[in-house]
């Protein structure tokens, strides 16, 4: 089976760089599978697992945003922050849950103001497209 060039690069340096089978991503879109040969293009990532998929198995890259360049011999990930799996520190992440959790329900007022607002603009924009402003 061919394969894609795969390179994964964030603000600290490069991640990874090796070659797959398969690319899959999670884009503003949904999941995005790219395999050699696929047609040139740019996507928004969103917080989620890469999945490389490999003659020998999976790998898993955990991405915290950026954006995704596919040409059809390579793709380049150019990510805010990214973890190979076997790199990823269980505990610490245990631990910046536990924070991230007593945080939101510390500043419960503060999150349903945000629901709010996100309420609130997707009305306006249900609205605004109904009426033909956008």
């Amino acid at each position: 089976m061919s394969t894609i060039k795969v390179n994964i690069v964030t603000p600290d340096g490069p991640v990874y760089d090796s070659e797959a089978n398969m690319v899959i991503a999670v884009t503003s879109t949904g999941e995005l599978g790219v395999l050699p040969g696929h047609i040139p293009m740019v996507a928004p990532l969103e917080i989620g697992a890469v999945r490389l998929n490999k003659d020998n198995g999976t790998e898993r890259i955990a991405v915290s945003g950026g954006f995704l360049e596919v040409r059809p011999d390579k793709v380049t990930i150019l990510a805010q922050a990214a973890e190979l799996a076997e790199d990823i520190d269980t505990e610490r992440a245990i631990e910046a849950r536990k924070r991230a959790e007593s945080r939101l329900q510390a500043k419960q007022d503060d999150t349903d103001f945000k629901r709010a607002e996100l309420s609130l603009k997707r009305a306006m924009n249900r609205l605004n497209v109904a009426k033909g402003n956008i």
